[in-house]
C-alpha cells in the first residue's frame, strides 16, 4: 500500500493549494474517512482536512462496539437496528483485524423493568432483524446457568439472562484504515488543517474553503465543486461559520468510559447492565488488553473539545458496576484510564438523552454544502454512501452517471481480507522464526495488521522493539505526527497499561525523533505535551 505519512502531508498540502477537487471534505473522523473512501471509489477527486488528529473527536471515544443496538428496539427504531445489524455483518468481513464478534450477557433481576418474557421477544426480534446472520443465535439462561456462565455476577434476585451476539472494534484504527484505503485510491488529505471560512461565487455557491495549517499557521484556500461537512459535534459551529442564518440541529450528549485491568473484573463475555429503572445502559466489554465500562448519556452544551470526565461520572459508572458485581469491590483506584466524548445526536425533540434517535441526518444546502450528522458508528459505511449520493445531486446528470456507486463492502486493504487475515495468524510463528523475533510479538502484529505484519517485519530495523515497530508503522502509514496521538489513538497504551505505556516512552520517542528529524528540544516538548495530555485526561483522579 501507499505510504500515508508526514511526507505525504507536505505533498498533499501543495496539491490542495494548486488543484480543484470534486469534493472538499471537512472532518477526519469515521464519517469523513468513509465519505472520502466512497467518493474515491467512484472516481471523484477528493481533498480532506481535519483540524486536529484523525479520529481525535467522537470517533476514538465510542464504546468501541459494532452492534445493532438492542436498546433501540424499545424506541421502536426498527429501521436503525436492521441497518446496523446488516452493516455489522459487512464490517466483520471488511475489517476482520479491527472488528471481532463478541457474546453479550444481559442479566435480569426481580427489580428489572423488563421481564424474561418481554426480553425474550426482543431477542427473537433482534435475531430476525439480523436475518439470522449473527455469529451465534441468542440463548436463554436460567439463574443457575447464568451464574455458571458468569460467576462474578450478583446472584441475589437473579431471574436469569439472555446471551446474544454483537461485536467490538478498534474505533480509532478503523478511521485510520479507512483513510488508508481512500489514500490508496487517490485521496488528498492532511490532519492539523482547520477550515476557517469559505469563498462564494456570483451564484451564491461555495467555490473554495479557507484553511489554516495548525502547525505553521499558514493560510490557504482549497478550490472545490462541492463541500461535505462531517465534523460530528462541531456541525453547528461549522454551519455558523459558513452561514450567518444557520439554525442549530444538534442535541450533543456526553458519554464517558472507564478502563479496568482484566483481573479486577473477570468477564467471560460482555455484560449489559441496563435493565433497571431508567433508560440508560452500561456495558462491560472485555477486550484482549482491558475491560471497558461505559457509557453515560447526558446533555452537553459546551464546545466539544472541552468535554472531560468528572468525579461524579466515575462514581456513577462504578456504582452501577458494583451493583451487578458486588464481590469485585471496585474503587476509583482500580481504574486505569478514562475517556470522554460528545455524541452528535440530531435534536428530534425527545424527552431525554437516551430516547433521542441515533438516526443520521443529511442536509443539502443549495449553496454547495452537504452536512451529515448523527448516526451510529456501525452504520458509517452506508451513511457515507448516502452522503456522497446526496452531494452528487448538485452535479450534472453526466457526472452523476460517471460517479455511480461502487462496492465499498470489500476489505479495507489487501492484507486484511478474511483469507489474508486467517493466513497471517497461521504464518505468525514461522515469521517469528524467520525474522528472529519473539513469537508473542509477531502473533500480536499478525492480529493487528494481518499479512501486513510481514511487511512491517521486513521493512524496519531488526533491532526495533515491538513498540518501536508500532511507532514506525504509525508514522509512515497513519500520518501520526506526535507522541500524544500515538499513545492515545494508534496503540492501546494509554487506556490499557497501568503505567500508560510510559515505561516504553524513550524507545518510542527515539523512533519519532529519527523519522521526524526532531531536535532534542522538540523531543523534550513532545514528551511534555504527552504528560500534559495524560494529566488532563485523568484530572478526576485527584478527587479520590
Amino acid at each position: 500500500m501507499k505510504n500515508f505519512s508526514f511526507v505525504n502531508r507536505i505533498q498533499n498540502l501543495s496539491k490542495m493549494k494548486t488543484q480543484e477537487f470534486d469534493l472538499v471534505i471537512i472532518g477526519g473522523g469515521i464519517n469523513g474517512a468513509g465519505v472520502a473512501r466512497d467518493a474515491c471509489a467512484r472516481g471523484m477527486s477528493v481533498a480532506l482536512v481535519e483540524a486536529r488528529d484523525f479520529a481525535s473527536g467522537t470517533s476514538s471515544r465510542s464504546s468501541k462496539m459494532v452492534h445493532g443496538g438492542i436498546r433501540y428496539l424499545e424506541n421502536m427504531d426498527f429501521k436503525l437496528v436492521f441497518e446496523a445489524l446488516n452493516e455489522r455483518n459487512k464490517l466483520f468481513e471488511m475489517a476482520p483485524h479491527l472488528v471481532h464478534p463478541l457474546r453479550f450477557m444481559l442479566p435480569l433481576y426481580k427489580e428489572s423493568r423488563v421481564g424474561m418474557f418481554k426480553m425474550g421477544l426482543g431477542m427473537w426480534l433482534y435475531d430476525i432483524l439480523a436475518l439470522f446472520q449473527s455469529p451465534e443465535m441468542h440463548e436463554r439462561l436460567d439463574s443457575k446457568q447464568s451464574m455458571e456462565r458468569m460467576s462474578a455476577l450478583r446472584e441475589k434476585d437473579l431471574l436469569g439472562s439472555y446471551v446474544y451476539s454483537d461485536g467490538y472494534m478498534d474505533d480509532d484504527r478503523l478511521v485510520h484504515e479507512t483513510l488508508r484505503s481512500a489514500n490508496e485510491m487517490g485521496m488528498v488529505a492532511a490532519n492539523y488543517v482547520a477550515a476557517t471560512g469559505a469563498d462564494f461565487g456570483a451564484d451564491g455557491k461555495i467555490t473554495a474553503v479557507h484553511c489554516e495549517d495548525q502547525l505553521n499557521k499558514e493560510k490557504f484556500k482549497i478550490r472545490g465543486r462541492h463541500v461535505i461537512s462531517s465534523v460530528g459535534p462541531w456541525t453547528d459551529q461549522l454551519g455558523s461559520s459558513l452561514f450567518k442564518e444557520w439554525k442549530k440541529i444538534l442535541r450533543p450528549t456526553k458519554g464517558i468510559h472507564l478502563t479496568l485491568p482484566k483481573n479486577r473484573l473477570p468477564l467471560e463475555t460482555a455484560v449489559v447492565m441496563g435493565a433497571e429503572k431508567g433508560d440508560r445502559i452500561v456495558f462491560g466489554i472485555p477486550r484482549h488488553e482491558m475491560i471497558i465500562i461505559g457509557t453515560t448519556d447526558t446533555d452537553f452544551k459546551e464546545s466539544p473539545e472541552n468535554v472531560s470526565v468528572t468525579p461524579e461520572d466515575v462514581k456513577y459508572l462504578l456504582e452501577i458496576t458494583s451493583h451487578y458485581f458486588p464481590g469485585a469491590n471496585l474503587t476509583a483506584h482500580d481504574v486505569i484510564a478514562s475517556y470522554a466524548g460528545v455524541r452528535p445526536l440530531v435534536n428530534d425533540g425527545s424527552s431525554s438523552e437516551g430516547k433521542t434517535s441515533r438516526e443520521h441526518t443529511i442536509i443539502d444546502d443549495p449553496r454547495g454544502v452537504t452536512f451529515v450528522a448523527g448516526g451510529k458508528y456501525t452504520t458509517y459505511r452506508l451513511m457515507c454512501q448516502q452522503t456522497v449520493s446526496h452531494a452528487l445531486k448538485s452535479f450534472t446528470v453526466e457526472d452523476r452517471a460517471k460517479f455511480a456507486k461502487k462496492d465499498t463492502t470489500v476489505a479495507l486493504n489487501e492484507f486484511t481480507s478474511e483469507s489474508a487475515y486467517h493466513e497471517a495468524r497461521v504464518l505468525a510463528s514461522a515469521w517469528a522464526q524467520e525474522y528472529g523475533r519473539p513469537t508473542e510479538d509477531v502473533v500480536e502484529l499478525a492480529q493487528r495488521y494481518g499479512r501486513e505484519a510481514e511487511v512491517i517485519l521486513s521493512k524496519y530495523d531488526y533491532k526495533y522493539t515491538y513498540w518501536q515497530l508500532e511507532a514506525a508503522q504509525a508514522i509512515d502509514n497513519t500520518m501520526c505526527l506526535n507522541l500524544k496521538d500515538f499513545f492515545s489513538r494508534r496503540v492501546p497504551l494509554f487506556l490499557a497499561d497501568r503505567n500508560h505505556g510510559l515505561k516504553h516512552l524513550d524507545e518510542i520517542a527515539q523512533v519519532f525523533q529519527e523519522k521526524l528529524s526532531w531536535s532534542d528540544k522538540r523531543l523534550h516538548d513532545e514528551k511534555h505535551a504527552l504528560s500534559e495530555y495524560m494529566g488532563h485526561e485523568l484530572e478526576w483522579k485527584k478527587h479520590f
